[in-house]
Parts: structure tokens; sequence; C-alpha cells
């Protein structure tokens, strides 16, 4: 978890962060829903670390994964922040 890095007054994801995912309507084709329900980063940036951990910037590959473990999809980063911050 960042506590020390912000990016326009928000403190930057990590690509270590794992994110819970409510309302996905995903399904596979056949007779069984897999919704996703978490979100796992990878490809963060090179040059910008907190703890020796990659921040995300919008080239990130965030991968959408259901309660069993398999990937349902990729997450798309939205670009909006545009600076960072050390405190």
């Amino acid at each position: 978890m960042n506590a020390k890095v912000k990016v326009e007054s928000a403190l930057a994801l990590l690509e270590s962060d794992v994110h819970v995912v409510a309302g996905c309507p995903f399904t596979l084709p056949g007779p069984k829903p897999s919704p996703c329900v978490r979100i796992e980063w990878t490809a963060g940036a090179t040059m910008c670390k907190v703890d020796n951990i990659s921040v995300l910037v919008q080239t990130s590959v965030g991968r959408c994964i259901s309660a069993e473990g398999s990937t349902q999809g990729m997450a798309i980063v939205s670009p909006m922040q545009t600076r960072a911050q050390a405190t």
C-alpha cells in the first residue's frame, strides 16, 4: 500500500495493489456464470517506484480474475493524472 507518492493530490496506485470488482456482468460461454471479482496488475512504470514497487501507468496491464482464478479479460486504465509528487 502506497502512503508516500501522490499524483495530483491522490495516492498513486501500485503494481502490487489488488482491486476488488463488484457487479461484473461478464460470463464465459457456457452454463456457469464467471464474473470478475478482482484485478491484478503488471507492467507498471519502470522509473517511478514506491518501496521498489512500480507505480501504475496508462500502459499497465490489469487482468480481471474470476473467483476460480481464471482470467476473464483485461482492465482498461483511463488517463487521469499527469504529475507525481513524493512526500
